[in-house]
């Protein structure tokens, strides 16, 4: 899908700043900035790096920006964007830009005084390299040159630039017209090392540190408001009178691959460019789906899917710019960004390495870094672990693996059965307990200080929802595998029954057509988290086995429409509740009080979806209105980060992503949606 904006879309610096692109690389590295081309986060950066024996955590800030500056005749202009601390010496780009895509990598179209300069930035794949070029049409009838200062940083992703950091630039090639066309150097700072090549004239310049870039992204939510930034060289293109000319400029983190190097003449940036279309395309060939939508999102799973060094496979991170990868997040999207895009191998991979992890029945959070083993702070990794092996088996009938998984699978339901840490354990009605004291480990896992607004201590619904789905599986394989795997007695039918009955029985809410949140043993508060209407009761009715009778499903989603319901996701409480809180923003305490308290969250809409389809029979006018309502998922791909869905809005009037801008369960889940529509 082509995102096409105009100057309509930047009619002031504001506009031109609401949404970026990202681009990912496979190991962790990113790149990303505005459709203006500036920063407006800590975060935002042309090239952040990652190499492949820290990867995906250990994320570098290179290039943080580029000043780009045209001179014609006797004038400057400032073709890139950005704003500074007084907000008075603000570069105006946006003024020239007429046009902004994003594809498969993002194009600026700028026009000034007779001059056109069409810019190109795009990301290689597998490695920490990013290339830039300028093809410059001059047309002013006088000599015109294009300078750019690249604003450099190469501090860890996150902190700010020191400016006693020191930097140290050496050329690789004689000083003047560059040797067959291309100049070399290496910029050298913290330990790191960067490596340029450019056919431009690539010159030397003193240190200069910008202490003033000024983050309206942060500010408003209470992060830090400026940044710093160092400049010691500049290149620069110049372009005669009728002359269209190809500048280009590519920075890696390694010497610059031979692939793309300019040492044999241009073009090097051209080819980066072919190689990613050409990588993408395959992703979306691979997926297969007929929906142009869905296939914009089988794209976007990818920029989720990264190296990890310390246990040499692929995992998930979950989201840009500010997650990691963690063990319930990429549980969640696992089915829908590698299993509903028929990427069964990287799932295979990563499930095979999450059973290496394996401890107490539990499987990780957190990944070991280094030195820290893996933090198990979570009920539901391990039980939709199990419940994403039956997904993998269902669409590849790969009886191997699952026989090879058996073992673990078994582990998980003992542990739970007998206990746990994290007060994880069966109750003598077949449900499962979780939490106390500080912990969360639910999704809804928030924790300030001594402070935890949604608690949920106790029997969580959607918890019990998996463990009743992970026993009917066990029973489901049991069978299918009988006399290949040891078996340990256990009858699985029997306690998929208890628990079946169980949440029935004291789960259902008869007044509000609905299931309780929680059972917390908690009836005599002013507000009763059981009783909360939440997102969290959709799973209970779209997951393969099913709790509740035709009626109840029927009526847990029609409450969850009316209540919850929004076009960008669902709300996670209540409006009508006491504790809904309408709007998400500010210093990192209010935006915790209100992240589960009614905040919009994207992900839970796939639940919703597939739970209508399910209770309509997946109908021919099931999937016609589900397609219609999905209508604002395509809209909501041109706003925040343009070819991704985000991780939250605002709980009262959804219209502005925010949280991050690119989230692995949103894409996912709604991934999910379209594979049920047209399979």
């Amino acid at each position: 899908m082509k995102f096409i904006y105009g100057r309509q879309d930047f009619k002031t610096m504001e506009r031109g700043e609401e949404n970026c692109y990202l681009m990912t690389n496979g190991l962790g590295g990113f790149s990303s900035l505005t459709m203006a081309g500036s920063c407006t986060r800590n975060d935002h950066a042309l090239l952040m790096s990652c190499i492949a024996a820290e990867a995906p955590n250990h994320r570098y800030n290179m290039i943080h920006r580029l000043e780009e500056i045209l001179i014609s005749g006797e004038k400057r202009m400032h073709l890139s964007t950005q704003d500074f601390a007084d907000h008075t010496a603000r570069e105006t780009g946006f003024c020239f830009l007429s046009g902004f895509t994003y594809e498969d990598y993002p194009v600026w179209r700028y026009e000034a005084e007779g001059v056109e300069v069409i810019k190109t930035v795009v990301l290689a794949v597998n490695e920490n390299t990013v290339g830039v070029s300028y093809e410059i049409i001059n047309r002013s009838g006088k000599a015109a040159a294009f300078q750019v200062i690249p604003q450099m940083e190469f501090v860890p992703k996150g902190e700010r630039l020191s400016e006693v950091q020191e930097f140290v630039f050496e050329k690789a090639d004689p000083v003047g017209q560059p040797a067959r066309g291309c100049s070399q150097a290496i910029i050298r700072s913290g330990g790191r090392c960067l490596y340029l090549e450019t056919n431009g004239f690539l010159s030397e310049q003193p240190l200069n540190f910008r202490t003033d870039l000024y983050y309206a992204y942060d500010v408003c939510d209470g992060r830090g408001e400026t940044g710093c930034t160092a400049e010691n060289h500049s290149i620069v293109f110049e372009a005669q009178p009728g002359e269209r000319l190809m500048g280009e400029i590519i920075y890696g983190a390694a010497p610059v691959s031979e692939s793309w190097s300019l040492k044999s003449g241009t073009g090097g940036v051209l080819r980066m460019a072919e190689g990613l279309t050409e990588y993408r395309a395959g992703l979306r060939k691979r997926a297969g789906f007929q929906d142009e939508t869905a296939g914009t999102l089988a794209v976007a799973a990818d920029q989720f899917i990264s190296y990890r060094a310390s246990t040499d496979n692929r995992t998930i991170l979950a989201g840009y710019p500010f997650f990691e990868d963690w063990g319930r997040d990429t549980m969640i999207s696992l089915p829908g960004c590698c299993l509903s895009t028929k990427r069964y191998d990287v799932a295979e991979s990563i499930l095979r390495t999450f059973m290496m992890y394996s401890k107490k029945g539990l499987m990780p959070n957190l990944f070991p870094e280094g030195k820290q083993e893996p933090w198990y702070n979570t009920v539901d990794a391990a039980l939709l672990f199990i419940i994403a092996v039956y997904e993998y088996y269902m669409r590849t009938k790969d009886k191997a693996f699952v026989t090879g998984a058996w073992t673990v699978m078994q582990e998980i339901v003992d542990w739970y059965q007998r206990g746990t840490d994290f007060n994880i354990a069966m109750e003598e009605d077949g449900l499962i307990r979780a939490g106390e004291g500080y912990d969360q480990v639910t999704w809804m896992d928030v924790r300030i200080g001594d402070i935890l607004p949604t608690p949920r201590h106790g029997k969580p619904v959607e918890i019990n929802a998996y463990w009743y789905n992970v026993l009917c599986i066990m029973d489901f394989f049991q069978g299918r595998l009988k006399g290949e795997v040891t078996e340990n007695g256990t009858d699985y039918r029997a306690m998929a029954e208890l628990t079946g009955k169980s949440f029935r029985e004291k789960f259902w809410n008869e007044a509000e057509g609905c299931l309780k949140d929680v059972l917390s043993g908690e009836a005599g508060k002013a507000v009763c988290p059981d009783t909360q209407i939440r997102c969290n009761q959709i799973w209970a009715v779209s997951l393969p086995f099913s709790l509740l009778d035709r009626e109840q499903e029927k009526q847990v989603v029609e409450t969850v429409f009316r209540k919850l319901y929004t076009p960008l996701g669902l709300r996670t409480l209540d409006p009508a509740d006491p504790e809904f809180q309408p709007f998400y923003g500010g210093e990192q305490v209010k935006r915790d009080l209100a992240y589960h308290q009614g905040t919009v969250w994207t992900h839970p809409l796939g639940g919703y979806y597939l739970a209508y389809l399910k209770v309509n029979d997946y109908s021919a006018a099931a999937k016609a209105h589900v397609k219609t309502q999905l209508e604002s998922i395509t809209a909501a791909l041109r706003e925040g980060c343009i070819g991704q869905l985000p991780e939250i809005y605002d709980g009262e009037r959804p219209v502005s992503s925010k949280g991050c801008f690119a989230q692995a369960w949103s894409v996912g889940e709604l991934l999910r949606v379209y594979e049920a529509l047209e399979g």
